[in-house]
């Protein structure tokens, strides 16, 4: 044991290691600290007694065997426990176990523990942030944004939500209405490029019997349905001249005429939009009208992009994944740090859901419960790469544990990047394909467009 223990000693989780009657063999530097007690002190005693007066140690005693080792018709089982000491911060821990050999009351095993103070820490916050949409971010411009939101939030007036595509502008809408008195009353979201406009207008105001053929029944719009509560009118900028002016009547009158009636209808709504397009451009070209875009851009939220969102990215990753694992059943799925480096360092033009969908590629393409850099689309570290070499200094130190991973060049290109890969796994080109996040047939024209043969 003690030939091990400058590698155990340097691993980041508490490592126990127990014999069959539950005493603790030995115990490393990570361990100790978490338990807040000494190598000396600890060897010798009985497992519970490192954590008395939690559940684990409680069912360790009642059942006199550990709790966290499964018998051969179960699974591995993880447990969660905070441990409060006198005059120290209480520590969040994960716990399960490694059978180490024999099995049922001859085994030995190892308790591993993970400090989830920090982790634990950042779920809380995220929780507070449900109120919010489900957003999560620590950022000052995430902060701004949330203060924005709550004092909107109380307000009757109408809201403009403006930003890229892929920033979460419907959670927003969400938390608006959530936090609003309206908070009881219907949510109905419309996503307004997703309708021709014949379609969208009946979507919107409903029509009556007979007004077209196929209208067997009255049918209300999404504007009656949202009565006393807030309808979010997803892609403003996509809506025709006519509709527009049929909306205006609507924020003008709070009143509705379905198709084929005369005889206007009164609703009790409150109207948010959402765009990804400069709508006061829109208006300089005649592509937009100016009275209704005033009437929309009463309050206005700008939702920041996810380059500007600094230090959100590790916090985001984690909670996205989170979300995927569960999805997924897989266990909990941790990032390397180069990985999170490189996701870090890259430019995110799609913004959170272009993480999302890097994310739950890299999920399906990992065997383990850790994400490495290979996980990724190798194109990412070729443009992080080129970037450092455009932006040298604090940027490239940032990145420089994402370059020392490939040890590859700054200025690495696509073809050189292609190449590396296709020379790293023989020249197979499925496998080849999987490593670069790209399909056969992408591989196949990037192949023939740089003129790549095995020679390279």
């Amino acid at each position: 044991m003690e030939d091990w223990r400058p590698f155990l000693d340097g691993l980041e989780e508490g490592v126990i290691f127990l014999d069959e009657k539950r005493y603790v063999m030995a115990i490393n530097r990570a361990a100790s600290r978490m338990i807040n007690q000494d190598y000396e002190s600890v060897v010798g005693r009985l497992c519970p007694t490192l954590f008395e007066g939690v559940r684990c140690a409680q069912a360790c005693t009642a059942q006199r065997g550990c709790s966290l080792v499964p018998s051969q018709a179960q699974m591995s089982r993880t447990l969660d426990l905070t441990l409060k000491q006198p005059e120290r911060t209480p520590i969040v821990l994960r716990m399960w176990s490694v059978l180490l050999a024999g099995k049922e009351k001859s085994a030995r095993y190892a308790i591993i523990l993970k400090d989830r103070t920090r982790e634990s820490l950042l779920e809380e916050e995220t929780r507070e942030r449900l109120r919010l949409g489900g957003m999560v971010g620590r950022s000052a411009v995430m902060r701004q944004l949330y203060q924005s939101i709550m004092q909107a939030a109380l307000s009757p007036a109408t809201v403009l939500i403006q930003g890229e595509s892929g920033t979460g502008k419907e959670l927003i809408a969400r938390a608006l209405h959530d936090n609003s008195p309206r908070n009881r009353g219907p949510y109905i979201r419309v996503h307004c490029a997703a309708f021709p406009e014949n379609l969208l207008e009946n979507e919107l105001f409903g029509h009556v019997k007979g007004a077209f053929t196929g209208a067997a029944t009255d049918r209300p719009g999404r504007f009656e349905a949202a009565h006393g509560g807030t309808i979010f009118l997803d892609e403003i900028g996509e809506i025709s001249p006519q509709s527009q002016v049929k909306l205006l009547r609507v924020l003008q009158e709070k009143e509705v005429d379905r198709l084929g009636e005369n005889q206007p209808r009164k609703v009790d709504i409150r109207i948010i939009a959402a765009t990804n397009r400069d709508l006061a451009a829109m208006v300089s070209h005649g592509m937009f009208r100016e009275d209704l875009y005033y009437r929309l851009n009463v309050l206005t939220i700008h939702v920041p992009p996810l380059r500007d969102r600094d230090g959100d990215i590790p916090l985001l990753a984690r909670a996205l994944l989170g979300e995927m694992a569960l999805r997924y059943g897989r266990k909990e799925i941790n990032l390397s740090e180069e990985a999170l480096a490189l996701l870090e360092g890259f430019v995110w033009p799609g913004n959170v859901r272009e993480l999302a969908n890097v994310l739950e590629n890299a999920l399906v393409r990992a065997s383990g419960d850790r994400l490495l850099p290979e996980h990724f689309p190798a194109t990412m570290a070729a443009r992080i790469t080129a970037n450092v070499s455009a932006n040298p200094g604090s940027q490239a130190t940032k990145l420089e544990k994402v370059v020392r991973y490939y040890r590859q060049p700054p200025d690495l290109s696509e073809r050189e990047m292609i190449i590396n890969i296709l020379r790293e796994t023989g020249w197979n080109k499925v496998w080849a394909a999987k490593k670069l996040g790209m399909s056969r047939t992408t591989l196949w024209q990037r192949i023939r467009r740089y003129a790549i043969d095995q020679e390279g």
